[in-house]
């Protein structure tokens, strides 16, 4: 059985879980990281020696780095979402690590603030950097899907995961947005997927 390291309120392990019920295959969780401590104990530490969650365990086996996660478990468990076709493929990784390079640093200091913060404590100056950082992300992706249904295409793909829960993320800061039509058309679209269920349709915490 797979089993998962991690906190819910981690967006790199929420990629994972949905990843994960998006395969269908059974699996188990623990929680881990911040507040449930875990990461720093010698057992934690043999798996991931970086001391971060999110850690996949599958069999023998043993992941981490989230996005690889993703890219495992769709390419052994849902190969429907992992391309078969080099090019549609490599376009996949781009999204996913454009995500991890780009998208989640812009907006992660005003999640911290908003989110992390106490009001008392909250620098406005470093929520209007990060929204300054983001509004052109969200343009950039808001054209992107004015052409196709999801990031890589018609379909669904691996590619979707990662940048959704940044959207979640960012979408769910109380703080006013531009109108992005097309972003928001496959954002609700990716919230009609069951698989989300137990991942984005948590509070941010």
């Amino acid at each position: 059985m797979l089993h998962i390291w991690g906190r819910l309120s981690s967006l790199n392990v929420r990629k994972v879980v949905w990843a994960a019920q998006e395969t269908s295959v059974p699996f188990s969780r623990t929680d881990a990281g911040l507040a449930f401590g875990v990461v720093k104990t010698p057992e934690y530490l043999s798996l991931n020696p970086n001391a971060q969650v999110p850690t996949l365990q599958d069999g023998e086996l043993v992941l981490w780095e989230s996005n690889v996660i993703v890219r495992y478990l769709c390419a052994r468990y849902a190969p429907a979402l992992y391309p078969q076709d080099l090019a549609q493929r490599f376009d996949a990784e781009r999204w996913m690590d454009w995500q991890q390079t780009t998208l989640n640093p812009a907006g992660g200091a005003a999640f911290l603030q908003w989110i992390r913060t106490p009001e008392d404590r909250r620098d406005a100056s470093v929520i209007a950097k990060s929204v300054a950082a983001m509004t052109p992300l969200l343009t950039l992706l808001d054209q992107h899907l004015s052409q196709r249904a999801y990031l890589g295409g018609a379909e669904f793909s691996m590619a979707d995961i990662p940048v959704a829960c940044d959207i979640h993320r960012w979408f769910g800061l109380p703080q006013p947005r531009p109108n992005l039509p097309h972003l928001e058309r496959w954002y609700t679209s990716i919230l009609a997927r069951p698989a989300v269920r137990g991942v984005l349709d948590l509070p941010l915490s």
